[in-house]
């Protein structure tokens, strides 16, 4: 009888579920809306209903499903306790018992980022390694940070956040975590648009970028990649705030690779050679020229790894 286990990829919209063997194979995923209510815990209840639905449906013996991993958006202990999940309307819980009861299965969660960290060092971009750093670049900057094929969680299961390293002490405006000169400030896709609006407004170098609507990331690299210098000029600069934050988290936990993922990792190579560039600026001898890598999974990476918490 072939063992299954249940990823499952809880967001602040969408709920992302997959079915996978204990080789790492993908059988079958599923998403539905995230059903957010005063009673926050409603969203575990509907998780837990549609895990046994899917059992039920797909015909599995419940003694071949050895459990459920959970990845989530906030911190997580290694015991499962979770403070708080402000967009989810929960707090002062313990994920792990709570849905171990609802289903009569074996559950392990984690925080989503470091989830989406162990599924590129198991099956993505990082496979092969013992040791990664990931950096996920979307609208904002997360990140998860895999030591000898575990996670870094943390005493509060809050280590990984990279998104706010301080790299500005000269920036005035505010990060959404309240502090100012964050990384995500300047690497995150909305980052990345608000440098290149400000390199336009401090310089008059014609670019392709100018009387551009709807100004994206996409548009920045796309216009890089053509040789545009003004948009050449803002990807250099978000990488070099990159760079700098990740040499800086190397003399902490020396990783043998660094992974970028999210929606604007897509811009490829450009990336991870323009980062490497900085970071070996500023990082020491003993740590240079480490490996920089691409995300391979996308949106699955969560579901993976979250599977991967349950296979030992």
């Amino acid at each position: 009888m072939e063992q299954v286990c249940f990823g499952i990829d809880i967001g602040g919209t969408a709920v992302k579920a997959g079915l996978f063997n204990t080789e790492g194979k993908l059988l079958n995923k599923w998403d539905f809306s995230t059903q957010r209510t005063e009673d926050g815990k409603d969203i575990l209840r509907d998780v837990a209903k549609f895990i046994l639905n899917k059992i039920e449906e797909l015909k599995l013996p419940m003694e071949s499903v050895i459990g459920v991993g959970v990845g989530i958006p906030g911190p997580v202990t290694d015991e499962g306790q979770v403070l708080m999940l402000a967009n989810l309307g929960l707090a002062n819980f313990n994920i792990e018992k709570e849905m171990s009861e609802m289903t009569g299965l074996k559950v392990k969660a984690g925080n989503d980022a470091n989830v989406a960290a162990m599924g590129e060092y198991w099956m993505g971009g990082g496979k092969g390694y013992k040791s990664l750093v990931l950096a996920t670049l979307g609208t904002g900057v997360g990140g998860g940070i895999i030591l000898n094929g575990h996670i870094l969680s943390g005493s509060n299961g809050a280590a990984g956040e990279i998104g706010h390293i301080l790299v500005n002490e000269e920036e005035t405006s505010s990060c959404g975590c309240k502090k100012q000169g964050c990384l995500e400030q300047y690497a995150s896709a909305t980052g990345i648009v608000k440098l290149a609006k400000q390199l336009m407004a401090d310089s008059k170098e014609p670019s392709s970028l100018r009387g551009k609507e709807d100004l994206s990331a996409k548009m920045v690299f796309d216009c890089a990649k053509a040789g545009d210098k003004l948009a050449l000029a803002v990807v250099d600069k978000a990488c070099y705030y990159l760079g700098l934050a990740m040499a800086h988290i190397a003399q902490v936990v020396d990783p043998e690779a660094f992974v970028i993922g999210g929606g604007v990792s897509k811009a490829g190579e450009i990336i991870t050679e323009t980062v490497k560039k900085h970071y070996n600026k500023y990082v020491i001898d003993s740590l240079k020229d480490k490996e920089f890598k691409l995300a391979t999974l996308g949106n699955d990476a969560g579901i993976y790894g979250a599977a991967k918490l349950i296979i030992a």
